[in-house]
C-alpha cells in the first residue's frame, strides 16, 4: 500500500523541465527519427506540430490499455497521473512543447495547445457543455453572472492539491511564462483563471494568488475586455465569501451599480454564515433614494417603492443589527429636527447677494465636485456602507416613505411598528400603530394597520398567558395577571374603537363629507355631550362651498337635537339654542340656494311645532324679503346664496302654503302676486293660486290668474294650464259667455303645436255641440283633421265621421272619407278604405266599393295585410263575378310583385310574425277562405257557373257559351290552381 511519502516521491514531473539527461526514458529508439527530423528543420512549425500531434495520439491510444499501479485511494489522489504511462507521457509531451516554444515563443496556437495538455494532466478531463447556437453579444452583468455560473468549467478527477502541489505550481508557472510572451490575449487569461475554480486547487493558489491574478488581468487587458474578467472575478468572490466577497463587490459596484441588488442578497445570505445586514440595508436605502430621483434603474424591474420595501424587509428581519434603540432614536430625531429648522431658517434669512453694488459671498457648506467639475451629492452617512453607525429607522421612513409614497402609508406604518416589535419595544410599537391609525387617509391603509395592530395585541396576550401558565412565583404571577387584564381591556377597547377609527379616516380624507359627519354622530348614540361636540366640530370644519350634498341637514338636525332635549330626549328642550343654530345656518353661503331655503323653512316649522304662528310668519317674511334690485340672476353662482334667496321657489312655495294655512286671503294673495311679479312661478303655482281663489269665490280673479299663467309660459307647459282653464271656464259659465269661451279656445289653438291640440279641439267641439251650432262643431272637427299631428289624424277622422253620421246621415260622410284617403299616410289608408268600402256596400254602391278596394290594394302587401285581401275576397265572393274575381287576383299578383324585394320580404315576414298571421309556404292564403272550401267540395267543377241574370250586375247575365266565345284573345288565362 502506497504511503503519502511514496506518492510525494513521484513529483515533481515537470519542474524543472524534463530533459534527456535528467530523464533517460524521455527518448526511446523509436523517437530517433523524429528528433533527427526536428534537428534538421528546427524553424519548421509544421514539423514541430506534427511531432506533437503524433505523440499525443500515441499517448491517447496507449492510455486506454494502461492500468494504474496504485491502489484506488492513491489513484483518486493522483487523478490523471495515476499510471506510469501518464506520468512519462506528461514528461515527454512537456519536453516536446518546451522545445518547440524555444523556437516559437509567440505562437498562441502552440501555447494554447500546451496549456490545455498540461491542464488535462493536472485538472482532469473537462466536461464539455453543449450550447445551442453561438455565443451572442456579452449581456449585462446581471445576466452575465447567471449565464457564466451555468457555463463554469466542470472537471472529472484531478490531481490532489497537496500530493501534486509541485505539479500545480508548475502549471501556474507555465501560465505565467505564457502570459509573459502573450499578455494581451484574453483567452489565455480566462484559461488561467479557470484553474482557480477547480475544487482540488491548492488554497495558496486559489485565494491570494488568484486575487492577484484577477487584478493583473484587469490592469493588463484593455477596458473593453474587463467585463469578461469581472464576471469570473465576481463569481470567484462569491465562492470565497467573507471579506473577499465584500471587497471585490465594493470595487465593482463603485463602477457599475447594476449588481448592487445581487450584492445585498449575498450580504444577507453569505456562504460563510456571517450576514452583513447593516451594509445591505444601507445599500438598499441608497438604491431606493437614487431610484426615486431617477438616477438608478433596477435590472430586475423593481420600482423605487419596491426597493424601499426590500429595505423595510431587511430592517424587520435584522432590527437589532440595523437600527437604533428607542433612546438613540429620540435623540437622533431631535437632532434631525434642529438641523431642518436651522436649514429652513438659513433659507428664509439669506441676505441679498449684492449690497450697494458690491458682491457679497454667502457662506454655505462646501460642495464636492468630481473630476469633470460636476457637483457631487452631499455626504450621507445613512447610505455609507463603510460607516458602522446604525440607522434611524423612524426618520428614514418618514423622510423617504411617508413624504414620497403617501398611497403606501399602511405598509410603511406596519413596517415601522414591526421593527419596534422585533426589538421588544412594545410601547413604542403601540404608539406607532396609534399614530398610523390617526394619520392614514384610505380604508386600505387603515385595514392593513388595524389588522397588524390587532394581531400584535393577540400575540402579546397569548404570550403573556403562556408565561402565566409557566410562572411559579405567586407574586410575579399576580403581577403578570394584572398586566394581562390591562392588555385584554386595551384590546377590547381597540375593537370597540374600530367604527370610530374608520369614520375618522374617511373624514380626514374629505373633511367636507357631510354624510360621514352624520355617521359619526350616529356612532355616539345617546352620548349627548359627544353628539353636541361632533356637531360643533363638523360645522366649524366643513367648507360650505366644498361640502357634499345636504349640508343644511347638519344645521337642521343639530337644532332638532336641542329642540327634542338631546338624543335620548331626557333633557329639557332648548328652543333658544335651536334658534341660534338655525340663525347661524341662515348666514352660511351654501352652494345651492335650495339648501339655504330649507334652513328657513325648517326654522318656520320649528315655530309651528311649538304653536308660535306669528313667529313662523315673521321668519318667512325675513327670508322672503325682496331687495331693491330684482334683476339678479338666480343661477349666478358667483353671488352668495343669501343674495339669490328671494328667487327660491321652494321658499315661496312654503311661504304661500303657510299663509294659506294660518294667514288671511289678502296676505295669501299678496304672496302669490309677489311670486308672479318675480316671474319665478311654475305651472303648479298658477294652478294652486287659481284654485285658492276659486275656493274663496273669486272666480274672475282666478280666471285672470290663468290668463297670466298662459302669458308666462309657452307650450307644452301652457297646454296643461289651458286644459284646466278652459274646463273651469266652460263648467262655470257654460253657454252664457259663449263668445268669450270661443275667443279663449281660439287663443289657445293659435300657438298650440299639432301634437297637443287634439284635446282642445275636442273640448271646443263639445262646447259647440252642447251650447252652440252643430255646423260650427263640424267645422271645428274639420279643422282638427287638418291641424292635428299625423299620429292623431286617423282618430280625429274617425271621430269626425262618427259625429257627421249622427248629425247628417251616411251620405254626408262620403266627402269626409275621400278627404281622409287623400291626407292619411299609406299604413292608415287601407283601414280607412275598408271602412269606406263598407259604407258604400251599405249604400248599395258595389262598383264604388270595388274601386275603393282596388285603390287600397296598392298599400297592402298580401304577406303583411292578409286581412284586407280576405275581406276583398269575401266581397267578390258575395257580390262579384268571375271577371271581377280574376281582376282581383290579377291586382293581388301585381301588388305582390311590387313588394317582392328582399328588404320588403323580410319586413313582411317580420310584420306577419308580430301579427301572428304568418303562413307556411305550402299553403296559400286563398285556400283558407270560403271560396276555396267551396271549390274543393265541388272537385274539378269550374270555379264559376255564369248565371243568366244577377241581381247586382244585370249586364253580366249572358250565357256561358256566349261569354266564352266573346272572351278577349289577349286575356291572361289563369289556371284553377292560381285562382285558388
Amino acid at each position: 500500500m502506497s504511503t503519502v511519502d511514496d506518492l510525494l516521491a513521484l513529483f515533481p514531473l515537470t519542474l524543472p523541465i524534463p530533459t534527456p539527461d535528467a530523464v533517460p526514458e524521455l527518448i526511446t529508439p523509436k523517437d530517433f527519427y523524429r528528433e533527427e527530423n526536428l534537428l534538421r528543420n528546427p524553424q519548421s512549425f509544421q514539423a514541430w506540430w506534427s511531432a506533437i500531434h503524433t505523440s499525443r495520439e500515441a499517448y491517447a491510444a496507449q492510455i486506454k490499455l494502461e492500468r494504474s499501479d496504485q491502489p484506488e485511494s492513491a489513484a483518486a489522489l493522483l487523478g490523471p497521473l495515476a499510471t506510469p504511462l501518464a506520468r512519462i507521457s506528461l514528461q515527454r509531451l512537456t519536453y516536446l512543447y518546451e522545445s518547440a516554444l524555444v523556437h516559437f515563443p509567440n505562437s498562441f496556437k502552440l501555447w494554447k495547445s500546451y496549456l490545455t495538455m498540461r491542464m488535462s494532466f493536472v485538472l482532469g478531463r473537462q466536461t464539455i457543455k453543449k450550447r445551442a447556437g453561438g455565443r451572442k453579444k456579452f449581456p449585462e452583468m446581471k445576466d452575465a453572472l447567471v449565464d457564466e455560473r451555468e457555463d463554469l468549467e466542470q472537471w472529472e478527477g484531478g490531481l490532489n492539491g497537496i500530493i501534486g502541489w509541485e505539479e500545480w505550481k508548475s502549471l501556474v508557472a507555465t501560465f505565467e511564462r505564457a502570459l509573459m510572451w502573450l499578455p494581451n490575449l484574453p483567452r489565455l487569461w480566462l484559461m488561467y483563471i479557470s484553474i482557480f475554480f477547480h475544487p482540488m486547487c491548492p488554497p495558496v493558489i486559489s485565494y491570494t494568488h488568484a486575487r492577484h491574478t484577477f487584478d493583473r488581468a484587469l490592469r493588463t487587458l484593455p477596458p473593453s475586455l474587463h467585463a469578461r474578467i469581472w464576471v469570473r472575478y465576481l463569481l470567484w468572490a462569491e465562492s470565497r465569501g467573507g471579506s473577499t466577497l465584500v471587497a471585490v463587490y465594493r470595487r465593482y459596484t463603485s463602477v457599475d451599480p447594476s449588481v448592487t441588488e445581487n450584492f445585498t442578497h449575498l450580504l444577507l445570505h453569505p456562504i460563510d454564515g456571517k450576514a452583513r445586514p447593516l451594509e445591505a440595508a444601507k445599500l438598499l436605502l441608497s438604491l431606493a433614494r437614487k431610484a426615486a430621483k431617477g438616477e438608478y434603474q433596477s435590472p430586475e424591474g423593481k420600482s423605487p417603492y419596491q426597493l424601499l420595501e426590500d429595505w423595510i424587509d431587511v430592517v424587520e428581519k435584522f432590527s437589532d443589527e440595523v437600527g437604533l434603540d428607542v433612546d438613540e432614536t429620540v435623540q437622533s430625531n431631535a437632532e434631525a429636527a434642529q438641523a431642518e429648522a436651522k436649514e429652513a431658517e438659513n433659507e428664509n434669512g439669506n441676505e441679498p447677494a449684492s449690497v450697494d453694488g458690491q458682491l457679497v459671498r454667502i457662506a454655505g457648506p462646501p460642495v464636492a465636485v468630481d473630476k469633470d467639475g460636476k457637483a457631487l451629492p452631499p455626504y450621507d452617512e445613512d447610505t455609507d456602507f463603510q460607516s458602522p453607525r446604525k440607522l434611524n429607522i423612524e426618520h428614514i421612513i418618514h423622510k423617504d416613505g411617508f413624504s414620497v409614497y403617501k398611497d403606501q402609508a399602511g405598509r410603511l406604518w406596519t413596517g415601522l411598528a414591526t421593527y419596534w416589535i422585533k426589538r421588544g419595544e412594545f410601547d413604542r410599537a403601540k404608539e406607532t400603530f396609534e399614530k398610523g391609525l390617526a394619520s392614514v387617509l384610505t380604508i386600505r391603509d387603515f385595514t392593513q394597520i388595524f389588522d397588524a395592530y390587532a394581531e400584535f395585541g393577540e400575540s402579546l396576550i397569548s404570550a403573556m398567558m403562556e408565561s402565566l401558565a409557566d410562572e411559579e412565583d405567586e407574586e410575579e404571577a399576580a403581577e403578570t395577571e394584572k398586566e394581562l387584564d390591562m392588555k385584554m381591556k386595551e384590546f377590547e377597547e381597540l375593537m370597540d374603537r374600530r367604527p370610530f377609527l374608520i369614520n375618522n379616516v374617511l373624514i380626514r380624507r374629505n373633511p367636507n363629507d357631510v354624510q360621514e359627519w352624520e355617521k359619526l354622530v350616529a356612532l355616539h348614540g345617546e352620548d349627548d355631550e359627544k353628539v353636541a361636540e361632533t356637531y360643533t366640530r363638523a360645522l366649524e370644519t366643513i367648507n360650505p362651498r366644498k361640502a357634499t350634498a345636504n349640508l343644511h341637514r347638519l344645521y337642521v338636525n343639530f337644532a332638532k337635537f336641542y329642540e327634542e332635549g338631546g338624543t335620548a330626549r331626557q333633557a329639557e328642550p332648548d328652543l333658544d339654542s335651536a334658534r341660534k343654530i338655525l340663525e347661524k345656518g341662515t348666514k352660511v353661503n351654501f352652494k345651492a340656494v335650495e339648501d339655504l331655503a330649507e334652513i328657513w323653512c325648517e326654522w318656520a316649522e320649528l315655530e309651528l311645532r311649538h304653536d308660535n304662528y306669528d313667529e313662523a310668519i315673521h321668519v318667512m317674511q325675513r327670508a322672503a324679503a325682496i331687495p331693491k334690485n330684482t334683476r339678479i340672476n338666480y343661477h349666478d353662482h358667483n353671488l352668495s346664496a343669501q343674495t339669490r334667496l328671494f328667487k327660491s321657489l321652494k321658499l315661496w312655495s312654503f311661504y304661500v302654503d303657510l299663509e294659506e294655512s294660518i294667514g288671511t286671503v289678502e296676505t295669501t294673495k299678496m304672496v302669490y302676486d309677489k311670486i308672479l311679479d318675480l316671474r319665478i312661478a311654475n305651472a303648479q303655482i298658477i294652478v294652486n293660486y287659481a284654485a285658492f281663489l276659486e275656493e274663496n269665490k273669486y272666480y274672475e280673479e282666478s280666471f285672470k290668474v290663468y290668463d297670466r299663467g298662459v302669458e308666462l309660459f309657452t307650450f307644452p307647459i301652457s297646454f296643461e294650464i289651458w286644459n284646466i282653464y278652459l274646463a273651469k271656464f266652460v263648467k262655470r259659465y257654460g253657454g252664457s259667455k259663449l263668445e268669450r269661451a270661443r275667443d279663449l279656445f281660439e287663443q289657445a289653438l293659435e300657438k298650440c303645436p299639432p301634437k297637443s291640440c287634439k284635446p282642445i279641439f275636442l273640448m271646443y267641439a263639445k262646447l259647440e255641440e252642447e251650447y252652440g251650432l252643430a255646423k260650427r262643431a263640424m267645422s271645428i272637427y274639420e279643422r282638427a283633421t287638418q291641424v292635428v299631428a299625423d299620429e292623431d289624424r286617423f282618430e280625429m277622422f274617425t271621430i269626425y265621421i262618427a259625429k257627421a253620421t249622427a248629425n247628417y246621415g251616411l251620405p254626408a260622410i262620403r266627402p269626409i272619407y275621400e278627404r281622409a284617403l287623400e291626407v292619411l299616410p299609406d299604413r292608415q289608408t287601407a283601414e280607412m278604405c275598408l271602412r269606406f268600402a263598407a259604407l258604400e256596400r251599405k249604400l248599395g254602391e258595389i262598383d264604388r266599393a270595388r274601386a275603393i278596394y282596388a285603390h287600397a290594394s296598392q298599400f297592402c302587401d298580401p304577406r303583411v295585410n292578409p286581412q284586407f285581401w280576405s275581406e276583398w275576397n269575401a266581397f267578390e265572393y258575395e257580390t262579384g263575378s268571375e271577371d271581377t274575381f280574376r281582376e282581383m287576383l290579377r291586382i293581388k299578383r301585381s301588388v305582390q310583385a311590387q313588394f317582392n324585394t328582399e328588404a320588403s320580404y323580410i319586413a313582411a315576414q317580420t310584420m306577419a310574425a308580430r301579427q301572428g298571421t304568418r303562413q307556411t309556404s305550402d299553403t296559400a292564403p286563398e285556400e283558407t277562405d270560403a271560396m276555396a272550401v267551396a271549390e274543393k267540395e265541388a272537385g274539378n267543377a269550374p270555379s264559376f257557373v255564369a248565371a243568366k241574370r244577377t241581381a247586382l250586375h244585370p249586364t253580366n247575365s249572358v250565357p256561358e257559351s256566349t261569354s266564352a266565345a266573346a272572351a278577349n284573345e289577349d286575356e291572361i288565362h289563369i289556371s284553377d290552381d292560381e285562382e285558388l
